[in-house]
């Protein structure tokens, strides 16, 4: 952090004459807490201690704020100014204080979002104390509970970190050429953030807008309150085989390649046939749908998709079906675990689910408890002069197996009828 971080046209000595004037007044108005609060945000600096004692910050001079610290040089001064919009000009006590709440709320609010404490540096701006009033209003107005506005922000954040970081790492390596136009990659950062920034952010704001109509359209469904919160879901996971042996025998820009197809390819077909891409860890991905028979085209449809893909390994897939427990877009429960520990035991190239969704997956009528019960009705149907029944799926039992931590369970085999 450096001194040009402080506002560029105000003096050394008026910088410091700020700071013991911000010091004075939360010691009249509230010395204990802001006491408090400064510990909580990263204590004091060694820039409020010089600008306490008068001492001069030359400009440009580089300034320890606080743990996690990043120097900034100007050009990502200007970055930064041109993504937020606006200069740095509030500690964060300050801004806190103009926001209308506790340095202890807007730390928890900070670091929720993933950013790491800045002590008392002047780095927040207009947008922050703006932040800063909308989740307390929320609050205040009785329409979220502290703990649920902290959840807000550490969700967004989690979301949008992830995404920032690779929409940068893509653009700049896919769109930028720097022995094409003779600038390195740094310099070409600001003229590519300028021109996508606007369109990057409309077209956030209209996804998030359709998936927050798509997931406030599943719970509205639910049969009632409390399957709002634990609903009955499919839940499925598929992991490449072999993957660490891979990883010792691939280049790195390899692995890249093949996780990114792969991830690709799991997240088309999961979002093609109506299912959820919950997360995916490299080597796995895990989706749910709220249809059983959902999940299973779409454990098949990932065997079936990547067993014609030379430069994929094998594939194997676990399902089941259950009460799942959502939060901040991720599943929990035993329903998850027991789905992971099918996908750990099942053959390469295949499918096994658990009994309960071999249940669903005949009440259904997507697959037959039996291929004895099919055939029964398949000649009844004949005697009848009718149709047989249409079955999407057959399902085999296998040989029953204790599943660490879940007991003994009997997975049944997932495979297309005909």
């Amino acid at each position: 952090m450096t001194a040009d971080d402080m506002d560029s046209g105000a003096a050394p000595e008026a910088g410091a004459r700020d700071a013991v004037g911000d010091e004075a007044m939360a010691g009249e108005a509230m010395a204990d807490e802001a006491i408090a609060d400064e510990a909580i945000a990263g204590g004091e600096t060694a820039a409020g201690e010089r600008a306490a004692s008068g001492e001069d910050v030359a400009a440009g001079e580089d300034v320890a704020v606080g743990a996690g610290e990043i120097e900034l040089d100007p050009l990502s001064l200007r970055l930064e100014q041109l993504i937020l919009g606006a200069e740095r000009q509030y500690t964060p006590f300050q801004a806190a204080r103009s926001a209308g709440v506790s340095v202890e709320l807007a730390t928890r609010f900070w670091r929720a979002m993933g950013f790491a404490d800045i002590g008392q540096a002047k780095a927040l701006t207009e947008a922050d104390v703006l932040a800063l009033r909308r989740l307390a209003g929320l609050v205040e107005a009785g329409l979220l509970s502290e703990p649920m506005a902290i959840q807000v922000a550490r969700s967004t954040g989690q979301t949008t970190a992830r995404l920032a970081d690779w929409q940068i790492d893509s653009f700049l390596e896919g769109l930028t050429e720097p022995h094409e136009t003779g600038m390195t990659r740094t310099e070409i950062a600001y003229p590519l953030v300028e021109l996508l920034l606007p369109e990057l952010e409309e077209f956030l704001v209209y996804v998030y807008r359709r998936q927050l109509a798509a997931a406030t359209g599943r719970v509205v469904q639910a049969a009632d309150d409390a399957e709002m919160v634990d609903r009955r879901l499919a839940v499925g996971f598929a992991d490449l085989v072999s993957f660490t042996r891979l990883t010792r025998r691939l280049e790195e820009e390899e692995l890249g390649e093949l996780v990114e197809a792969f991830e690709t390819t799991a997240a088309d077909l999961v979002a093609a046939h109506g299912g959820r891409l919950i997360k995916t860890l490299g080597d796995e991905v895990l989706y749910a749908a709220d249809d059983a028979s959902i999940a299973a085209e779409i454990g098949l449809r990932l065997i079936e998709t990547l067993t014609h893909d030379e430069t994929m390994p094998e594939l194997r897939v676990g399902m089941a079906f259950g009460t799942v427990t959502t939060r901040m877009g991720d599943v929990f429960g035993t329903t998850v675990n027991l789905a992971s520990r099918l996908t750990s035991i099942a053959p390469k190239n295949a499918v096994l689910v658990d009994g309960a969704f071999a249940e669903e997956l005949g009440r259904l009528r997507a697959a037959p408890v039996s291929e004895a019960q099919a055939a029964e009705e398949a000649a009844a149907a004949e005697k009848e002069g009718e149709e047989p029944p249409s079955y999407r799926f057959a399902l085999q039992p296998t040989w029953q197996r204790p599943v660490r931590g879940l007991g003994v369970v009997e997975p049944w085999l997932l495979t297309r009828r005909g």
